[in-house]
């Protein structure tokens, strides 16, 4: 029956082909570069460790039903300790699950890998501890709305004689010279 409705579809349908038909879909967006680019194998992790706790949810939701029956309960009291055990099963071995994928580190997104860089430099290490330990010893200067007018002038003073300490000196005098027609 499944290969008649096949072959049906193969002589009834159109199959027109062309360039546009033919290239992946990508929610509307023209898709640039090759399909078949490393893909980094911890989303296949990640998905699947997802999927196990999804097919978790889809066994608690009926025992939950079953559990909570007060009938089902009243018949008989030991339907409530066989689905509480039952249940108390089913999570200790996911548990036991998510402890091995944890201990494992299949859980770490990014997994630290440092690299110290190697130089043939004849520096000693002490001298770039020293420099980092200078530069990281900064003080900010703490916030205030409220500000001095004596510091706000030397401030200023501070601002001009740094500038014109730094400005070069002219060694020549501009002469601008005046159009003959005016």
């Amino acid at each position: 029956m499944v290969g008649f409705a096949f072959a049906i579809n193969k002589l009834v349908a159109p199959h027109h082909p062309n360039p546009e038909k033919l290239t992946s879909y990508e929610c509307g967006e023209e898709p640039t570069g090759n399909a078949w680019l490393p893909f980094n194998s911890r989303f296949y992790v990640i998905a699947l460790i997802f999927l196990l706790f999804d097919v978790e949810m889809v066994f608690i939701f009926p025992w939950a039903v079953v559990f909570g029956n007060h009938d089902l309960i009243a018949q008989d009291h030991r339907w409530g300790w066989f689905a509480l055990t039952e249940m108390f099963i089913f999570l200790g071995i996911l548990i036991l699950g998510l402890a091995y994928v944890w201990v494992k580190g299949d859980l770490d997104w990014i997994k630290p890998n440092p690299i110290i860089p190697v130089t043939d430099a004849k520096v000693p290490q002490n001298l770039y501890e020293l420099l980092n330990t200078e530069q990281g010893n900064f003080k900010v200067k703490p916030f205030s709305m409220e500000t001095s007018k004596t510091t706000e002038a030397s401030e200023k003073e501070v601002v001009k004689s740094e500038v014109l300490s730094t400005a070069p000196k002219l060694k020549f005098k501009p002469a601008f010279k005046k159009p003959a027609n005016e």
